[in-house]
């Protein structure tokens, strides 16, 4: 709680020494991390995130002309920009709230101008959804100013068309669905094609750590695109077999394993991998739900494994962080989570045990690649408020 209010206290005091007087309201939004569903969520499939207890924070007032104006604390930078219209992408921080108000404007919605100061204690690049904890602050602050109704569903999806069609980043929604409808103690299954929600409660004394390799692999784009394509060319091949299905989330794992054989490898592997894990993200769901934390993270355990051997989207520096995790006693899984390539391993863990697992893959890191990963304890949050 001292956390959370430090973080308001900041924000509003932003507000006020900027602009000379107190925001009407403070907004804040969670960053997330996922903990299991490995590129399910392109298939059409499962995946199973929970925001996280780091959030961007908006301090923010109306005003009368209709722009916005927005101090960024953290980078000590403001932008200025019209609503009517909004102009195009320019390139920086700023391009997320531009295009969150382009993105509701686009829904018809009229905006009312704002002053505003950010501030966000999620780290970039590190996995856990920076930029969408900032578009869903923006657009809670716009809906509470400007008096609209849209629902939690509507206004991720509007972030979602923020980033993809105004900031050119081809996210999935799951990033902003975690950010919306987040609860603390749990993590939400969403359903990637219905956009469905189910809250899953975490039993208690447990933490999520987050391993950041530091390492950023140009690779992970295009190979990202690539398995994309493949999985597409499965579904082809399958339906010639199956003519119903739509994405490999409607090929169940017994029909999989009758029908392998008429797909070439790497297409066989790749569909498996999507297959098993959304059976894996249902299956992890149960556990969770009968408290059982040990079959939790073997889900997670088999999940890295895939993600590995037969997506092929795994490297040395998260192999090493998930293995080493899966020895130290009190965690009960880890995963590499994201594209791959580089980037992050998500572990659950009970919280007696998170100082002993953040050593010893401290240790073994620095050990084996001569530098240090970056380690984050988070508890699962509410989402927007």
């Amino acid at each position: 709680m001292q956390h959370t209010t430090h973080n308001s206290q900041l924000a509003a005091q932003a507000f006020q020494e900027r602009f000379g007087y107190p925001p009407a309201i403070v907004v804040r939004a969670p960053g997330r991390v996922n903990l299991l569903g490995g590129h399910t969520d392109y298939n059409e499939g499962y995946v199973l995130p929970a925001a996280v207890d780091r959030a961007a924070w908006v301090a923010a007032a109306p005003v009368s002309e209709p722009v916005g104006r927005i101090v960024a604390l953290d980078l000590g930078e403001e932008a200025t920009f019209s609503l009517t219209p909004v102009p195009p992408p320019a390139g920086g921080w700023a391009d997320y709230p531009r295009g969150v108000a382009w993105a509701l404007a686009e829904r018809g919605l009229e905006l009312t101008g704002v002053e505003a100061a950010l501030t966000s204690d999620v780290p970039v690049g590190a996995g856990l959804s920076s930029s969408a904890a900032v578009e869903v602050a923006f657009a809670w602050a716009w809906r509470t100013l400007s008096g609209f109704d849209l629902d939690r569903t509507e206004l991720a999806l509007a972030c979602q068309q923020a980033e993809n069609d105004y900031v050119g980043v081809r996210c999935g929604v799951m990033d902003q669905m975690a950010a919306v409808w987040g609860r603390a103690g749990h993590a939400i299954l969403l359903d990637c094609r219905t956009l469905e929600v189910e809250p899953v409660r975490l039993p208690d004394g447990v933490a999520i750590l987050v391993a950041d390799t530091t390492v950023r692999r140009e690779l992970a784009s295009s190979e990202y695109n690539r398995r994309r394509r493949e999985c597409e060319e499965a579904v082809r091949l399958l339906s010639r077999h199956l003519p119903s299905i739509r994405a490999l989330r409607d090929v169940s794992p017994e029909e999989f394993a009758r029908l392998q054989h008429h797909l070439p490898p790497p297409l066989r592997q790749r569909a498996r991998h999507v297959i098993a894990d959304n059976a894996r993200v249902l299956e992890a769901v149960r556990a969770l739900q009968a408290g059982d934390l040990e079959r939790m993270g073997e889900a997670m355990r088999r999940c890295h494994r895939s993600l590995r051997d037969d997506y092929e989207v795994s490297s040395p520096e998260l192999d090493l962080l998930a293995e080493t995790a899966w020895n130290v006693p009190g965690c009960y899984g880890a995963r590499l989570t994201g594209a791959g390539f580089g980037g992050c391993v998500v572990a659950l863990v009970a919280e007696t045990a998170v100082d002993d697992l953040a050593a010893a893959l401290r240790r073994t890191y620095q050990a084996r690649f001569r530098r240090r990963p970056t380690i984050y304890t988070c508890r699962a949050a509410d989402g927007v408020t």
